[in-house]
This record gives C-alpha cells, structure tokens and sequence, in this order.
C-alpha cells in the first residue's frame, strides 16, 4: 500500500551534550545578537544554572536584559508584559531557559516583538504575519518538547481556559539541550516532566497525523523515557538517566510537532485552565484512560508501543499484547508517583461535565485522534479517570 504524501518540519540546529548551554553566546553573537532578552523562572536563577549562561552571553558582547516573572501555566498577560519589556529596551534576541513555561513565552515575546498587537491576537492557527526576532530555546526539564514545537500555550483567567499560538514562526532557530542543567530538578518535577514527555510521544506515535518519521522519533521516544524515567526520579544525579530522559523529551517535541496529539491533551486543558492542574500531571494521569479508549483504533501500534517499553510478546495474542502496553504505563506512573485519579487532585466529580465541554473545545486534537470522541466518550474517560 503506497503511504500517504507528508511533510516534516524541525528547527534549524540542535546543539546536545553536557555543557552544551555554555555555547550560547557565541552562536547569539553568530545570529546578530547585542542584546538578550533572557526569560527565566526564578528557581532556575535561584539554583544557580542561570549564571555560565549569563556569561556565555556577555562574554562575547552580548547585553543580557532578564525577565524573571515567568509562572506555572502562565497567563496571556505575562508574555505581553515580557514583550513590553522587550520593546522598552530594543531587544533583538530573546533565550528562553526553563521548563515549558519560560520557552512558551520566550517564544510569544519573540514574534510579539516585530509583529503588533498582544498574545491574545495570535491564538490559533497560523496568525503570525511576520517571523520574530531570533530565538534560543534551553530546557531545563525533560518533559514539554517546546525547544522544537511550533506552539506556545497560555492560560486565559478570564475564561479559565488554555489556547495556543501556533504558527512555523515560533519554531526556534536553536535549541541548546544540556543534561547537566537538569541534575536539580526534584523528583516530583522528574515525574510529572516526563510524563508529558511520554503523552507526547504515544499521542503522536497513535494519532490520525502519524507518519514514518514522527514514528521513528515516537518510538524511540518511548524507549528511552520508559527504561530511564525511574531512575531519573530515584536516582537524580544518574546523568546517564537524565541525558536519556532530555533526548526522550526531544524525540518526543520533534514527533508532537509533526503528528500533534490528541485526547489525553484535549481532556487535560480544561483541567489547567479550571483547576491549575500542572499540564504533565494532567497529561500523565489521562494518558492510560484515554490509551484504554483508543486501543481498538490501531492494536498494532499499540503492541509497538509495549515492545517499546521493553515488554516481550511471547505467546501473547495481538490484543492481549497490546494491551499491555497500557498496563506498562500505569506501572510507570505509580513507579514514580505521579497522581492516578482526579479525585487526588481535588477536583468534585460534579466538574466532569464541564471539563467535558471544555475539552470538546479543543478541537484540534479532539479531531487528531485515533477514535472519535464524543462528549459522552470524554464523560465516560473522565469518570474512569476519577
């Protein structure tokens, strides 16, 4: 059977390796860089992971101008107020270090900064005009991808909802990925980070949007967080563990941006935006519910998905294989200790059929899944999530 005609897209340059961040001024000085806007969370400053990097930068000539007030799940406001400070002080780079957070906005100062208007304009798909100022991603977590997604997601307050900018203009021009930089991060951070991780890979690897590609980085993916996620939450200065976990995380970003994902994300936005639920919890505790529902759609892949995670077929029939890679996933998650139930997390089950309507919204990766849902379909994986 001929395959279906695809395209893959990735950021121009990918620099791994322990210390690799410390390059960081010389290829901003490469890209015409002579002032930084650096959006960093306060615990990356504070463990100190900020300061080579500062200076890398201003080693080679480089002004670095901080923008410190990144939060948890931000809100639209904090990336205009980033922007703003950006413009006051004629930035022409910005370096996004941190967690999913600090690139998102980063990534959104970045286009802000020669297009008008304020985040809230550009939510969607493909409404950027123009390309942004150059753009350096350094995660310090293992876990959302953003160093090589197109997408930067942001938390209105007002509708206590979450949507995306998404557009080929918020792809980075570098990404700089140094394990060493996430030898501090706790373990409950480890866990949740890596569980996003793994949502990602398994939601692209299943989606209707898969192709050779995504599958090859999806797998892959799979592999390497499940054999290492454990260890990286037991055992945090292992950097064999973690190197593997940040490389999972890239695989994981690269097949997201080109399958993207589908239910356990759909279904874990309203609970951010309602609940504060941090998106790799969410993602984490949703992901063997929805992979449940969606077993029937590709039980091929599903076995993939097992024998990826180092479970051996034996005599096992299709089905039963791969429904074993399901099993596998909720091992890990109590493994490592991230929630199960949303009941842990203090949401009433008298929320699911709002959350159910909420999720119905995000209709991008509701349509991107392998089985449709349907509203009934998001009450009923709610409530066994419960």
């Amino acid at each position: 059977m001929q395959e279906k005609i695809f395209d893959f897209k990735i950021i121009p340059q990918i620099v791994f390796g322990n210390g690799a961040s410390e390059k960081v001024g010389v290829e901003a000085r490469k890209r015409g860089g002579t002032k930084a806007l650096v959006v960093v969370d306060q615990g990356i400053r504070r463990a100190g992971l900020f300061d080579r990097i500062e200076e890398s930068l201003t080693k080679e000539g480089v002004e670095v101008i901080v923008f410190g007030g990144v939060e948890p799940e931000p809100q639209i406001e904090i990336a205009d107020q980033c922007a703003q400070l950006g413009r006051d002080k004629e930035c022409d780079l910005v370096v996004g270090i941190g967690g999913g957070s600090a690139m998102d906005t980063a990534k959104a100062t970045s286009i802000l900064l020669t297009n008008d208007g304020k985040v809230r304009d550009y939510q969607g798909l493909d409404l950027v005009k123009k390309p942004g100022v150059p753009k350096i991603m350094i995660p310090t977590t293992a876990g959302t991808g953003s160093e090589v997604t197109f997408t930067a997601v942001f938390t209105d307050k007002n509708t206590k909802s979450k949507a995306g900018v998404n557009s080929k203009y918020l792809f980075a021009d570098l990404a700089f990925l140094d394990p060493k930089l996430t030898l501090s991060l706790p373990p409950e951070v480890t866990a949740f980070t890596g569980m996003d991780a793994l949502t990602h890979a398994i939601e692209a690897y299943t989606s209707l949007s898969s192709n050779t590609f995504v599958d090859l980085f999806a797998l892959d993916a799979i592999r390497l967080i499940s054999k290492n996620l454990h260890k990286a939450v037991t055992e945090g200065q292992d950097i064999e563990a973690r190197s593997s976990m940040l490389k999972g995380s890239l695989f994981g970003g690269i097949a997201l941006a080109n399958a993207g994902v589908g239910a356990a994300h759909a279904l874990a936005y309203p609970m951010g935006g309602e609940y504060q639920v941090p998106h790799g919890i969410a993602n984490g505790l949703l992901l063997p519910y929805v992979m449940e529902f969606n077993l029937e759609s590709n039980i091929e892949k599903f076995s993939h998905i097992a024998e990826a995670m180092g479970e051996e077929r034996g005599d096992s029939s299709s089905l039963v294989f791969a429904k074993k890679s399901i099993s596998m996933v909720k091992e890990l998650i109590e493994n490592v200790k991230v929630p199960s139930r949303l009941r842990e997390l203090g949401i009433p089950e008298s929320a699911i059929e709002g959350l159910s309507l909420g999720a119905m919204k995000v209709t991008r990766p509701i349509e991107n899944n392998p089985r449709k849902v349907t509203k009934e379909d998001a009450i009923e994986i709610y409530r066994r999530a419960y």
